[in-house]
């Protein structure tokens, strides 16, 4: 990544009183700890901030927001009618570059004058941004923010600490997964170091499970089909699926990981129908035969080469049936 690049960041959040952060729809880990180092990190050189979350605060990462007092607010169920950019001085979005992942945002910033900015470690982007920060071979965008803190000479406290660690942590899967690098582990005793309680973050990562959400588990795993040979695995959710077992579309995360623990198994497709009736989802994750982010652009989606995701609009099994068979083309290949 380019000095200059993290230097036009820095040079552009430094001219801001107040900046408005946001980051994809349905927020992970790593979305919502880049977010909350972010602005500790801003709050450190005096600049006032606030997070916009397109979903709801998922309780599994809540924490990460509430114990540092956070300032935020969601827009799921829709945008106030008060709402204005005119009090903030730049646009903030994190972990994602495209339209898609922050729904009603392009319309809001249609008119907006003033920098928009992002940090990201995504391959799929749209140019739209006036500093476009992406490096595509960091493990999280919390890498990303790592290094832009310490290049802006913020110091590495165990509350900003703490939030890397969240964001570097789900996104590696506790750094079992091939995105884990020397870096990453660098990294990680680094924040370590600065005071990070790592035996209490894995319980409230992976001890504090809802039961609402292996149920769903158990529903989604017993639909799952073999495909290819047995190289394709493919999982299904349904809207009676979360009505019955009372879970929501947060429960799903993780889920399309399951299948990749069978031996044969080289790509793994979830597809889900969410109860309110909006475009069918689906996630693709690959151990790295396919490049299931050049998979998922055909069909408008994108991510990493081993993580992707897409949209479709239309019937459960249309879309489960087009995405399937051109995943099935594809490992014939």
């Amino acid at each position: 990544m380019a000095n200059d690049t993290f230097d036009s960041m820095i040079d552009q959040l430094s001219r801001c009183r107040r900046v408005l952060i946001t980051t994809h729809v349905r927020p992970d880990g790593d979305a919502l700890g880049t977010c909350a180092a972010m602005s500790l990190g801003l709050a450190h050189k005096k600049i006032d901030s606030e997070v916009l979350l397109l979903s709801h605060l998922p309780k599994k990462y809540a924490f990460v927001f509430e114990e540092s007092r956070i300032q935020y607010r969601d827009v799921e169920a829709g945008w106030p009618e008060d709402f204005s950019l005119d009090s903030y001085d730049a646009f903030l979005a994190l972990d994602t570059g495209t339209w898609s992942q922050l729904p009603g945002m392009e319309a809001k910033l249609a008119n907006f004058k003033k920098p928009k900015l992002v940090l990201d470690h995504h391959l799929t982007q749209q140019n739209w941004a006036d500093v476009l920060l992406v490096d595509t071979t960091a493990a999280a965008a919390g890498e990303i923010a790592a290094e832009l803190l310490e290049r802006w000479k913020v110091p590495m406290d165990s509350t900003i600490a703490s939030a890397l660690y969240l964001a570097i942590v789900t996104d590696t899967g506790w750094f079992q997964f091939s995105n884990t690098s020397p870096r990453t582990l660098r990294l990680a005793a680094k924040l370590m170091e600065a005071g990070v309680n790592t035996d209490l973050i894995y319980k409230r990562l992976y001890q504090n499970e809802r039961p609402q959400r292996l149920a769903l588990q158990t529903r989604a795993q017993g639909t799952m089909e073999l495909f290819a040979g047995d190289r394709l695995a493919v999982m299904r959710v349904r809207k009676e699926d979360f009505e019955q077992t009372h879970s929501s579309m947060n429960d799903t995360e993780n889920l399309i990981n399951i299948p990749l623990q069978i031996r044969t198994v080289e790509v793994s497709i979830l597809i889900t129908e969410p109860k309110d009736d909006a475009d069918i989802r689906i996630s693709l994750r690959s151990k790295g035969s396919v490049d299931v982010a050049k998979f998922a652009e055909q069909f408008g989606g994108g991510g990493h080469a081993r993580a992707s995701g897409l949209r479709i609009p239309g019937k459960f099994e249309d879309a489960r049936d087009r995405v399937v068979n051109a995943m099935i083309r594809q490992l014939e290949k």
